[in-house]
């Protein structure tokens, strides 16, 4: 075996995180719309990732890391807050107005768009193959079909600010995955995670106070199904899903990792219009059809990336992994 197999990621390693990213985060936002029932948006998911971020930055330090360096804590919070805030902040308050999960979960399919056209822009990528485009075409497609005549399956408007505050989300969300691949960080990838929810669950919770969330909050009007639903949360959707998404975007392509957005919407559709008694249609079933053949064309047909020359054999077996 080559130094390079022995450094390699596990490929098993690989296929549980991706399908944690896949599967775990397909089911939550379901669970975020009932988290925000009685909870306001921007403190509901701050404080999940504040502690998730907290349990895994205590564990690390627990086993001895180091305390990280000033300009570690810099790239964690401007990566905490495009992640966090941006892109997760965005999707539970577009729930909070009231759009469905099935949809807000489509919407974030166009994800892979953005980070395909960004790492093209800054040179990362080549140029998109036909088959990615054809493949982005049809995950795009999908989205517009559920939202370009303003109504949902039930009949009733779709919220403009939340479909806004959604697109903004997808936008932030791409940018902070690709600045965080290549943020100073510690050499820990636990420790990264753990940073990164801390910052973003802090700004979060900033952001909610100074949207005075805190004066309508009763924490004694919490119920139990949101309190239920914002524990899953915060072990499955943060401390697990979270931390499998950050690792493979050091392991994997980026434009691979974020497949995701095209895999969860089929797991949040099927969820939201069963167990979250959401409307399904003909248009739905057609728009998750469109992505679910999307992400098959988006991981055979995505482009060459463009690395620059590893600087070390470790970081070249991580790069060649997937």
């Amino acid at each position: 075996m080559s130094s390079d197999d022995s450094q390699r990621p596990p490929l098993a390693l690989i296929i549980a995180a991706f399908a944690a990213v896949y599967v775990i985060w397909g089911s939550t936002y379901l669970a975020i719309r009932y988290a925000v029932d009685s909870i306001p948006p921007f403190l509901m998911a701050g404080s999940r990732f504040l502690v998730a971020g907290a349990l895994l930055f205590a564990w690390a330090r627990w086993k001895g890391l180091p305390w990280p360096r000033w300009v570690e804590w810099r790239d964690a919070t401007i990566a905490g807050s495009l992640m966090l805030l941006g892109g997760n902040g965005g999707v539970t308050w577009a729930e909070k107005q009231a759009i469905p999960s099935s949809v807000a979960a489509l919407m974030v399919a166009i994800v892979p768009l953005w980070i395909v056209l960004l790492q093209w822009r800054n040179g990362t990528d080549a140029r998109p193959t036909p088959g990615a485009l054809f493949g982005l075409a049809l995950g795009f497609t999908g989205v517009a079909l559920l939202v370009l005549n303003g109504k949902g399956d039930d009949g009733q408007a779709l919220n403009l600010a939340g479909l806004a505050a959604l697109l903004i989300a997808t936008i932030t969300w791409a940018t902070g995955s690709l600045f965080s691949r290549h943020a100073v960080k510690p050499k820990s990838a636990l420790l990264t995670i753990g940073m990164q929810m801390i910052a973003g669950g802090a700004v979060m919770m900033l952001v909610g106070v100074g949207a005075g969330e805190t004066r309508s909050f009763d924490p004694g009007a919490i119920t139990a199904e949101s309190a239920w639903a914002w524990f899953y949360l915060m072990t499955f959707g943060a401390l697990i899903g979270f931390t499998a998404y950050v690792w493979l975007l050091q392991v994997c392509a980026p434009s691979k990792v974020s497949t995701y957005a095209f895999v969860n919407p089929v797991i949040a559709v099927v969820l939201g219009c069963t167990l979250g008694n959401e409307p399904f249609s003909l248009r739905l079933f057609l728009a998750t059809a469109l992505i679910g053949v999307a992400v098959l064309l988006i991981i055979r047909g995505g482009a060459k990336q463009k690395f620059p020359a590893p600087s070390s054999p470790a970081l070249a077996a991580e790069k060649a992994a997937c």
